[in-house]
């Protein structure tokens, strides 16, 4: 399997993980140092387990949910043992104010780690401004 699909491969299965809600599996897709940088969140969240407090916050305040996900327009750059993944993202979640879909780009970048794996190091999203009105 080429590096293009390995990494293909790792971002299907954070996808996949995201889009069921299974919070542990997804966020094990993840490196313990990685960065999140969300339109919605108020700061660079420095750590898996920045994160992990961050979701447990908006499941606590919110009753917040990921209903499914899926994404388009795959792109992937490896670059030696570092990748770049970019695509759009379609994701419909629930809140105590009701359910919606949310449109978005994100970038993911993924490591080759110890062993081979390819875990993600940064995630960056940003709203899809091709779905405004």
């Amino acid at each position: 399997m080429s590096a293009e699909q390995e990494v293909r491969q790792a971002a299907s299965a954070l996808v996949e993980a995201f889009g069921r809600g299974d919070v542990d599996r997804y966020l094990g897709a993840f490196a313990p140092d990685a960065s999140f940088l969300f339109h919605g969140t108020d700061r660079l969240l420095t750590s898996r387990e920045e994160y992990r407090q961050e979701w447990a916050t908006w499941v606590r305040e919110d009753d917040f949910r990921v209903l499914g996900c899926s994404t388009s327009g795959t792109r992937v750059q490896v670059l030696g043992d570092t990748a770049v993944l970019t695509h759009a993202v379609r994701t419909t979640v629930a809140t105590r104010a009701g359910r919606e879909e949310l449109r978005e780009r994100e970038t993911i970048v993924f490591a080759r780690g110890t062993g081979g794996r390819w875990l993600a190091v940064h995630e960056h999203l940003s709203p899809d401004p091709g779905a405004a009105g």
